[in-house]
């Protein structure tokens, strides 16, 4: 450990922002494993996949508006923790749905679109209160390190939540529900712990649709954020495969609960790997044209996934692609934030939460339908190889995002 990050993990703060994020992101992988597999065992149909994914991104979409607004103007902290109860509630409601079910697999699946569908509007004020809180924990030139540290955490969570909801749905989905429950509810003390190095500036006009869409405003003119949102957007628009997962293990791979638990958290393997170099050595030259690359290698094992049949080849493929999608994210995650003043970084990180995080649901939508009317290969190899050519046409015709060597050549658009 180098003494940049053991001064960065000395700070409580730091450790508790950390925490939680770990924690956090533990309750949402094991619960939507769980979820995914449990709403394809009960109708057989790769669609209620999609419909669910559609579910958790509609709400975002509805709410930018206000999500954003929220995390500007109220302390993040105190707003991520209040969201956090109303996650738990969700996982209770989960459970209670699980222990009605049963074994019984003549039964209604609405409810559990309604459960999903409040969890996703959770969820859209939630995350943009969580995501802007970073800058402000670390003074910025330490937020690289952190960033990078978050999504160690993170993809650590994302490891440990699948593999945990493998075993637990050996015994049930109640239980691994309620268990998700927990975690979610411990997530919440270490919030509120956190005591900022960067004084949050919050916006006090009163709430208006003019003041909510500025950071779509902000976004649009500016071309770095623009060109970085995008792409990530569309790479998790079109390599939406962790969804069909649950359908890759039954019909491509012919293997049971445990080893779906693994494969579902090859990608937090991969992503983790790629995570702890990163915290070690974070790309601070040829930052645009890795972020391309990067991308490119998403796609590509993409398609490899498509076609395989052997779950090593399977295995590999995503975690490989993980860690690819890591150092995508790692990046963007640090140029939102350096090229935003922070009065506007709630409201753009409400409209990333759209581009970036809510589209990993409406991918998991396009994965279902594409996977239903062309099946799983087509869906996820082909999902791949727009992926790729998309990449490509960013380092073509995007020349600013191509350009950018350090996060230094980033300036701060400021506020008109």
């Amino acid at each position: 450990m180098t003494a940049a990050q053991s001064s960065l993990l000395g700070d409580r703060s730091v450790r508790a922002y950390l925490t939680s994020s770990a924690l956090a992101g533990t309750g949402i992988s094991l619960m939507l494993a769980v979820l995914f597999k449990q709403a394809f065992d009960l109708t057989g149909d790769a669609l209620t996949i999609g419909i669910i994914g559609l579910l958790q991104f509609v709400p975002a979409v509805v709410l930018v508006i206000i999500s954003g607004y929220i995390a500007d103007r109220f302390d993040r902290r105190r707003v991520a923790a209040l969201m956090t109860v109303g996650r738990v509630a969700c996982a209770l409601a989960f459970f209670a749905y699980s222990r009605g079910v049963g074994d019984d697999v003549d039964v209604a699946i609405w409810p559990l679109y309604l459960i999903t569908l409040a969890f996703g509007s959770i969820d859209a004020i939630a995350i943009p209160a969580r995501h802007a809180l970073a800058p402000l924990v670390v003074p910025r030139v330490q937020l690289p390190r952190l960033v990078a540290a978050g999504a160690v955490t993170r993809v650590v969570a994302a490891i440990v939540g699948p593999v945990t909801a493998g075993f637990l749905l050996t015994v049930g989905a109640d239980v691994a529900y309620l268990v998700a429950a927990v975690v979610f509810a411990l997530s919440a003390p270490p919030l509120l712990r956190i005591v900022y190095a960067v004084e949050q500036t919050k916006i006090t006009d009163r709430p208006s649709v003019k003041l909510a869409l500025e950071g779509l405003r902000f976004i649009r003119r500016s071309p770095v954020v623009l060109s970085a949102i995008s792409l990530d957007m569309i790479a998790v628009l079109f390599g939406g495969a962790v969804a069909l997962i649950p359908v890759i293990a039954e019909e491509r791979l012919g293997v049971g609960d445990v080893a779906y638990g693994w494969l579902r958290a090859a990608p937090g393997i991969g992503a983790g790997i790629t995570g702890l170099a990163l915290a070690r050595r974070p790309v601070t030259r040829r930052v645009g044209p890795t972020l391309l690359a990067v991308v490119v290698i998403f796609g590509a094992f993409h398609v490899v996934l498509g076609v395989a049949t052997n779950y090593a080849v399977a295995f590999v493929a995503l975690i490989i692609a993980a860690g690819a999608d890591m150092v995508s994210m790692t990046i963007r995650s640090t140029l939102v934030p350096v090229a935003t003043p922070d009065t506007q970084l709630g409201r753009v990180t409400a409209v990333e939460s759209v581009f970036i995080g809510a589209s990993n649901e409406l991918g998991a939508f396009e994965s279902g339908v594409a996977a239903r009317y062309l099946g799983v290969p087509w869906a996820v190899a082909g999902g791949g190889l727009a992926t790729v050519a998309i990449a490509l046409g960013f380092a073509a015709f995007v020349p600013s995002l191509r350009r950018i060597d350090t996060y230094d050549d980033v300036t701060v658009e400021q506020p008109v």
